[in-house]
Formats: C-alpha cells, structure tokens, sequence
C-alpha cells in the first residue's frame, strides 16, 4: 500500500502570484498601463507576492504540525534525555585519622577555563553518600608462582634489619605476588602505600614496570587503577596509590580472614624488559587519601509550589526547570488539602487509571505534570482516568533532578570545581571520563518512532521486537542483539538474552577504545530489564547483559606513495583500521562492528588499501588480544572468528610504512 502523501495546500510559487496579479490590473486600474519591473507599483507587486509565498509555506507545513500532534495524542512522546555518569575521587588534605564523609548531593563543575565562563559549566552530583575509614594493615603473604602455599612475610616488614622480596620465587616467575590484608573493605577508597626500598629490581622501565595493582571484588581478582607511582615499579622510596572499586568484600588466605590488595608481577610489554632480581621492601606505611563516590550529570533542585487545583480534570502543571531527569524515591507529587498532604503515584499513562486512583503523568521532556483526564466512551458514559486533585488543593513537588544530555560526556580530569567545602577534602577530579550522556530525542526522530511502535504494539515477540524495544528503553542503548531462542550463546534453556551496547563517549581517531567505556551499568541494564519484562511473551525467560569484547589487533606493511610522508600515512592508516573494526560505528555499513561476524585480513587489506597515500598493502597479520592485560594472545592468523554474541574492539595495531 502506497505511503499518504501529505497534500499541497496552496502549489502557488513567486512568479506565480505575481502573474496573477498583473493579469487583475486591466480590471481594476486600466489607467495603470507601465507593467515593467521599473515600475514602483511592480516592485510592490513583488514584495507582497514575496510575503504571500512566505505565508503559503507556513500553511504547507500544517499537515507536518497535525501529524507530530496526533502522535502526541496517542501516547508518542520524544524520550526525555539520559544523564551521563563518572566516578568523583575527592582527595584529602592528608591520610584519615578518622571517618571522612562525602554527602550525597554535592555538586562538582568543570572550571570556567574549560567551559568558557562559568554559565558554560558542566555540573555533576553525587549520587549518594561515602564514608572513607582509616585503612589498617593486618596481614602480609606471598606467593611464589606455582605453588598454592602462602608464606608470612608480616615479620620481614616489621623488624629493623630485614626486607621482603616482592616476588618470592628463586628465578623470578610469571604470576609471583605479594598479598596485603586489610582489617576493613576499602570499597571505593583511594589507598596510599607509603615504601621504603632497596633498589634491587634492576633491569626495568621505570615509567612502565611489569606488575599489576589487583583486588578481590568477591568475584575475580580485578585490576586497580594506579593514581601514582613514584616508587619506579618498587624499585626505591616512594608511594603508590590505588584506586579500589566499589566492591571490597572479604576472603580467608592461609587461614586469615581480610580484604585482600595485591601486587603481581606480569609479562612485560614487548620490547620492554623484566625484572632481573625481586625488589624488595623494607618498610610499608598505609593511609587512606581519597574516596570515590558515583556522580551524575544533574543539578539538585528544591521543592516547587507548582500552582492550584481547580477541582476540573486533564489539568496540566509545569516544574520551573527542565529536562527532569528519571525520578528517585523521594521524588514526588504532592498534593496538599485542608486537612492532610498527600503524594500521587506518578503512572507512564492514564489508561489503567480508575476514577479513585490518584495518579499522575510527569513528562521528563517538557516538565509537564498532568492529572487525569474524563474520556467518553461509545456507549455514552463518561469515565474519569486517574483521580481529580480537590478544588483549591495546592500541587507542589517534594524535590527532583534535571540536566543530562551528551554536554555532561566530559573527559577525564575535567570536573575539578567543587562547589560546596568539605572537611580534609583538599581537591577533586574525574579519573575517567564520564560517559552514557544521550540528548533528547527530536521530533523529526519521534516521528520516525511513532508509526513503528503504532505497527508492532508493545509486545515483545520477535527477535527484532526485542531489538526496537530496548533501543527505545533508554537513549543510552546504542546497540541491541537478541539472541533467538536455543541459541547456544542464550544461556539457560527457553530464555531470550538481549545484549546492550551501551553510547560510549567520542575517541581519539587513531586511540583504542577502553573497554570500560562499553562496560554495562546496574542501572542501564534494571531499567532495559523491566521494560522488556513488561512486554515478553508469558512463559519466555529474559536475560539482559553485555556482549563479549574480543580485542583484535593487526600488524599490517604498506607501501606509500612517492613523496607521501610515512609518519601521516601510517596515522591515516590506523584511523582507518580503528574505525573499521569498532562496535559502535565500524563495520562494512558504519553503523558498528556487526555481532558474530569474522573478521579477515582481506578485510582490512581492502580497507587500508582506500587509504590515501597507500601505494599497495605488503602484508596485514590478525592477533587475538587481551583487552584486560593489553597483549597479544597466540600467533597471527588470517582470520579471527566471533561467536553470535560477540563483538570485536580495536586494540594495539601496528602500521609499518615504507
């Protein structure tokens, strides 16, 4: 069936109303004979033919207007925006004697030198309160690779006179560490290690030794973020300090119970050296000099009166700012009587609304708060949906957030201003960049939503149904693949898994993308849960996660063109190879790596071959890569092969022009 054309109310163009105009003057003006463009009447033909056509493209648009209208009018409304998220490390003047208390709701900004003024700043909050504790050290072990014994090194730290060696095996070994318990989770502590060392573990790059900072986070030994190391890989006098996460649970080593922070030492990277000897340390001195709290893009805003009731239904108020951001408990529509105060349930529509239930529609968009509407039904009578505040009744908020959009993606090192002084906080910064930040959605893109969701209901029964819907949960999915049922990839038998990939913050164009831009917040992954729950089949199982990342990294030889500088081509050539082989804009069509598709070194031969200033492509080698460690894995190969629910990420290229 062919698509409804939207009509041509009035076709008539410039010339046109001219025309006209001209072909009335012999009826109502004979004696006005001159017609010629020279003439002063003439050109006051062309400035009002000139207005009217202005005026007639304005009507045109009107079916446009309707159309977006009646969207509206059936419950298609553009997505409000979703706020971007980092973690905030505040930093203590010095380490805590005693408990720190960061507060929930204290707003840090990027400095005006970076937004251009002060009304330009990036404002994050936290989004819940941090208490940092004084750290103590209880037990120290190590472990020679190999061997499941642990060894006390507790008394080589505590007497004058002796050391411990870092990496306890005679030849020193891949995977020797040292362990160090805590009486208390250090979850989201900045911890400072305080050594005193003998410079032992000759043979290293200072700058990039081949050890590893780990913590035990209940699950899996996780690498730590190392803020600083002045100490050049334990090698002399210095202090390390590490970034914990948010889990800090405990675990028992050789029958001593503590939450545990080690140090192990790792391949080096290729053409860097290893250790020839185990630094060893003859003092250790720990302190807790910063905690880190998770922040949103968002500014806190106070309770609102928001006006009166007039006792009518359908009635419509409006908060002061907008776009207000998804709410949280505590978050409320009052409306308060005479006699008590009393808070409405905010629903996503009127349509299961009974004429008691006091319910209310709040739009993150526009800030519209909305109350139930009297609807006639066909056989005459007239239903209330959704309850009707009393005559006179005041309508106020309790409290609620706004702000988000792609403006709060900010980098790294960033959101340094803190706009409210905290006790033993001295600075505070950003470590990553904040990410997940999406702008509302546009009316041209609603428009484009609306007929697909009016065509295939809310009801989640195809693979693609799955997709479209938890495209549609949040703008901060960028990607969604549903895996068919007796997948072998779909976990547990008769489920439908769906795997989101999150709006990953922009990237250099030749820089590997950190895998923890992809990482799948708790939050994402509960509000994309429950809207699929909401719509799945009855008896469907669903489960909701991440991809698999598989690093893939290549080694190609290129000829250049004579006269082209080596050192541009080769930047043009990994921009190209970093594009290509991305999940969220790479792939043959730039719309992301697609899931379980192989990756060739044909592929990308054919790729840097388009590359300008490439004569010809000399060799392309394909490796396996680790995006957790950053190496390589196995030999080259020419092809590496993707399971249906994985993705390939860009890691470590290696361009060679000559």
């Amino acid at each position: 069936m062919p698509p409804i054309i939207p009509p041509n109310l009035d076709d008539r163009s410039f010339q046109d109303i001219v025309d006209e105009t001209k072909r009335l003057i012999p009826r109502h003006t004979p004696e006005w004979t001159n017609h010629n463009v020279s003439d002063p009447g003439v050109a006051l033909v062309e400035l009002f033919a000139w207005m009217s056509e202005m005026v007639l493209f304005r009507v045109n648009q009107v079916p446009e207007r309707m159309y977006a209208h009646f969207l509206g009018l059936v419950g298609i409304e553009p997505f409000g925006p979703s706020a971007a998220r980092t973690d905030l490390t505040f930093w203590f003047s010095a380490p805590a004697r005693a408990e720190v208390v960061v507060p929930a709701g204290v707003e840090v900004a990027t400095s005006p030198a970076a937004s251009g003024s002060a009304s330009d700043d990036v404002v994050f909050t936290t989004v819940r309160e941090a208490v940092a504790r004084p750290a103590t050290l209880r037990a120290v072990l190590t472990s020679a690779a190999g061997s499941d014994q642990l060894v006390d090194g507790w008394a080589d730290l505590a007497y004058r006179g002796t050391s411990l060696a870092v990496f306890p095996s005679p030849e020193i070994t891949l995977d020797d560490a040292t362990y160090l318990g805590f009486t208390s989770s250090l979850a989201d502590h900045a911890l400072e290690l305080t050594v005193a060392a003998d410079v032992l573990g000759i043979g290293i790059d200072p700058t990039d030794p081949p050890l590893v900072w780990e913590a035990w986070d209940g699950d899996a030994w996780v690498r730590l973020m190392v803020h600083e190391d002045t100490t050049g890989g334990l090698n002399r006098d210095g202090r390390v300090v590490l970034l914990l996460p948010g889990s800090h649970p405990p675990l028992t080593l050789a029958g001593t119970g503590a939450h545990w922070v080690r140090v192990r030492l790792v391949r080096a990277a290729p053409g860097r050296p290893t250790y020839r000897t185990s630094p060893r340390l003859t003092s250790l001195d720990v302190g807790v000099v910063g905690v880190t709290v998770p922040a949103e893009h968002a500014s806190g805003r106070p309770g609102e009166v928001l006006g009166r009731s007039t006792g009518t239904a359908g009635q419509t108020f409006r908060v002061a700012h907008t776009p207000v951001l998804a709410r949280r408990p505590g978050e409320e529509i009052i409306v308060v009587t005479t006699t008590d105060a009393e808070t409405w349930t905010e629903v996503a529509d009127f349509s299961a609304s009974g004429p008691r239930d006091r319910h209310v529609v709040w739009d993150s968009a526009t800030g519209d708060v909305r109350f139930g509407p009297s609807v006639r039904h066909p056989d005459g009578t007239v239903r209330q949906h959704g309850a009707v505040p009393a005559d006179g009744a005041q309508v106020r908020v309790s409290s609620y957030r706004s702000g988000g959009g792609a403006r709060g993606n900010v980098g790294p090192g960033t959101l340094v201003t803190p706009r409210t002084t905290l006790p033993m906080v001295a600075s505070v910064a950003n470590a990553t960049a904040a990410s997940g930040g999406v702008d509302p959605e546009t009316v041209e893109e609603a428009k484009v939503r609306g007929p697909l969701t009016l065509r295939t209901g809310r009801r989640a029964v195809t693979a693609g149904d799955y997709e479209r819907l938890a495209l549609a949960a949040s703008p901060a999915v960028a990607r969604a693949r549903c895996l068919p049922l007796g997948d072998s990839v779909a976990g547990r038998a008769g489920a439908v898994r769906v795997l989101l990939v999150p709006a990953a913050p922009p990237r250099g164009a030749a820089e590997d993308r950190d895998i923890d831009d992809l990482a799948l917040s708790p939050e994402l992954r509960a509000q994309v849960g429950a809207e699929l729950d909401a719509c799945r089949l009855v008896g469907v199982g669903l489960e909701v996660g991440a991809p698999f990342y598989q690093g893939a990294s290549a080694a190609v030889l290129v000829r250049a063109l004579p006269g082209r500088p080596a050192a541009v081509v080769r930047q043009r050539v990994l921009e190209a190879l970093h594009r290509f082989v991305d999940p969220l804009h790479g792939g043959p069509d730039d719309t992301g790596w697609p899931f379980g598709e192989d990756l060739t070194s044909a592929a990308l031969a054919h790729v840097v071959d388009e590359v300008d200033g490439v004569e010809r492509v000399e060799e392309v080698t394909l490796f396996d890569y680790d995006l957790r460690s950053r190496q390589r894995l196995g030999s080259g190969q020419d092809a590496l092969t993707l399971t249906p629910g994985a993705l390939f990420v860009s890691a470590a290229h290696r361009v060679v022009v000559r």
